[in-house]
């Protein structure tokens, strides 16, 4: 009895230690935080998607960059700070891409990326220009990160925690390649009747100039932007364009009639199948083709006189001072007041550059005309090379009208008088004939 009741408030006591350790190990993991020591962000990076590029080419290089940095020891204790940054987080991330000498050229400045945590990944993209002379193959460029990350530092208090931080920069390859492929080369550009308004030729030397053999390849003559030169017959089929060879090539192209006398651009692109059966386009070659004025024409007959009241028929020769030959040319002389053209179309017929023809034309001046040159304005109406109906623009005619001569007034009205004077003379010695009979009689 007296043993039971011994051990009855010892029971007791066990229970309410055991009560109060079951207690402790529910609170314990609340007040529990883990301290991470050792390990450091970690960098790979690679090309998304197109890692293959032309020669000439504006490429934009998407890379994926991914933190594999991981920690190395996990302790949990009693009593600490959960730290806000793991020790493989890299903190302001800045990304840059190098270019590789003359052959790639980077355009875009270094990218802020934000942080970056173990395991995580971000993408950036950068603008670059492939050489036109680079060659084919694989190059590596240089992409350098800059960063912070945290250092592993004792904590002294359970109830502070100081934040440092180290500064690192690396720097990881990343591999693009200058695939080959057909490479136009414009060896020769000749134009052919090519004035401004009117339709002609391009004769074209093309040279494949790259590395690739194309198959089934056809040679297209591109409009560069909003240039005058727009090709009506654009495209020239010529089969197998080996490395090396050379081809010719004639297009019929349209000119603007606001173009001028100058040089224009085109584009020249060929479009092959690859060595692995893809049809593929080449980068575009831009060439310049020389337009030439539109045919021009020059009197350069005296300028006619004619006296006021009077009608006279003209001579008046013009010259092609243009570049090019016309065809079936006509001239057409617009009249005013006080001078009027009969028919005031001439016709010239075809003119090489620097030759002549006449027209001849009736001109009738008004009697009250002042004494004065006046200008007329003329127009050429012709055929180019092609056929193509063209207008030129206005020739000034100048004719000059002078007074009427009174002596010329006299002498002019002088037959009119001579055969009146005759008529009266025929008359008078009939009367007087007349008159001697009947008295005889």
């Amino acid at each position: 009895m007296v043993q039971e009741i011994f051990f009855r408030p010892a029971r007791t006591a066990i229970l309410v230690l055991a009560l109060l350790a079951c207690t402790a190990l529910v609170v314990a993991p609340a007040c529990a935080a883990s301290k991470y020591l050792g390990g450091a962000p970690s960098f790979t990076a690679a090309v998304v998607g197109v890692n293959e590029f032309s020669q000439g080419e504006d490429a934009t290089i998407t890379i994926r960059v991914t933190n594999i940095g991981t920690y190395e020891l996990e302790q949990v204790t009693l009593g600490t700070i959960e730290p806000e940054d793991l020790p493989n987080t890299a903190k302001t991330v800045t990304i840059g891409l190098g270019s590789s000498g003359d052959a790639v050229i980077v355009r875009t400045d270094p990218q802020m990326a934000g942080d970056i945590a173990g395991g995580e990944a971000v993408t950036v993209a950068f603008d670059a220009k492939i050489s036109s002379r680079a060659t084919v193959g694989e190059y590596q460029l240089p992409l350098t990160l800059q960063y912070r990350y945290p250092k592993v530092i004792t904590q002294e208090k359970a109830d502070v925690y100081e934040f440092i931080y180290n500064t690192a920069e690396v720097t990881v390859p990343v591999t693009i390649r200058i695939k080959p492929e057909v490479k136009v080369a414009v060896l020769e550009a000749v134009p052919e009747h090519l004035t401004v308004g009117s339709e002609g030729y391009v004769n074209l030397k093309i040279q494949n100039a790259g590395p690739e053999n194309g198959r089934l390849a056809v040679v297209k003559m591109v409009r560069n932007g909003n240039s005058p030169i727009i090709p009506t017959s654009s495209t020239v089929y010529i089969g197998d364009f080996a490395s090396g060879d050379v081809v010719d090539c004639r297009y019929r192209v349209s000119v603007s009639k606001d173009a001028e006398d100058q040089t224009y651009p085109a584009d020249i692109e060929v479009s092959y199948t690859d060595r692995e059966g893809m049809v593929v386009t080449s980068s575009k070659e831009t060439i310049g083709i020389p337009i030439a004025a539109k045919p021009l024409f020059t009197v350069i007959s005296e300028v006619p006189e004619i006296p006021s009241g009077s009608e006279k028929t003209v001579d008046i020769e013009f010259r092609n001072d243009g570049s090019v030959t016309i065809y079936d040319a006509q001239v057409r002389i617009t009249s005013h007041t006080p001078v009027t053209i009969g028919d005031n179309t001439g016709f010239l017929g075809s003119l090489a550059p620097k030759e002549t023809a006449t027209a001849r034309f009736t001109i009738a001046v008004d009697k009250d005309a002042e004494p004065a040159e006046y200008t007329f304005d003329g127009k050429t109406r012709f055929r180019d090379a092609l056929g193509t109906s063209q207008e030129s623009d206005t020739i000034p005619v100048h004719i000059t009208v002078v007074s009427a001569n009174p002596a010329s007034s006299f002498m002019g009205g002088l037959p009119v008088f001579a055969g009146l004077a005759a008529v009266i003379l025929v008359i008078g010695t009939g009367f007087l004939v007349y008159r001697k009979r009947s008295k005889n009689r």
